[in-house]
């Protein structure tokens, strides 16, 4: 039984078909402010605390699914916030379609799924071709700043990109276990009242990294279908 989906009415709400008329996504914020962007919000704790922290930031906060979507708005709207957008899509997919190349100042990724089973790594969204996605969409100097509860995810995460050239580490270790007000989300809050550890990988992109456009394998990722209707 597919479920419903539920309406979102919400002004920090954005739809594919409004970024796709080809309007430059900081149009849809009151000010120039740099442009960060969350992958995988979740149901909005984490970007609720950050953009609250930062308000000389704007968020854009995504997620592939549509109830955690209309509860990040909730959050969001309650909080009055008014630099945080919210929008369903997939990370890939966005990047290569609506986000300017090195426009974006921070990207952070909380806790994505880790596909545990060896035989699912593959389908880990921080791979070594993402990494270097990522670069093209950080603005010189920009942050990537990536956090889970999965011990070997971090680990290879932080492995890969320190092989990389167009990165630089912002910790003393390649990766760490405590980030010193870095906002908590519910559910690191739960692993962390149980006693186990959430492992940071905190990297920054080089001022000077430069690399042409076909040396990097661009990911198109998948696309939402926007117009669908799902009946419970």
């Amino acid at each position: 039984m597919t479920q419903r989906v539920i309406e979102i009415t919400s002004e920090s709400f954005l739809t594919e078909p409004m970024l796709a008329r080809g309007e430059d996504i900081s149009s849809f914020f009151d000010n120039a402010q740099p442009l960060c962007l969350e992958i995988g919000c979740g149901i909005g704790d984490f970007i609720t605390q950050l953009a609250a922290r930062h308000p000389e930031r704007n968020y854009l906060a995504i997620d592939i699914y549509n109830k955690g979507c209309y509860k990040t708005c909730k959050k969001i709207d309650q909080a009055g916030l008014k630099n945080v957008r919210v929008m369903r899509s997939e990370a890939r997919y966005l990047l290569a379609n609506f986000i300017p190349k090195e426009s974006l100042e921070a990207i952070y990724i909380n806790c994505p799924d880790p596909w545990p089973k060896k035989r699912h790594r593959s389908r880990r969204l921080l791979n070594e071709a993402f990494l270097q996605m990522v670069l093209l969409y950080l603005r010189p100097g920009g942050e990537l700043n990536f956090a889970t509860d999965f011990q070997d995810y971090a680990e290879d995460v932080a492995a890969t990109i320190a092989a990389m050239d167009g990165y630089t580490n912002c910790q003393t270790e390649s990766l760490s276990t405590a980030r010193p007000g870095y906002p908590v989300s519910k559910y690191m809050r739960r692993f962390l009242d149980q006693g186990l550890p959430i492992y940071f990988v905190h990297y920054r992109k080089r001022p000077d990294w430069t690399i042409a456009d076909t040396e990097v394998r661009l990911s198109q990722g998948f696309r939402l279908k926007w117009e669908q209707v799902e009946n419970g």
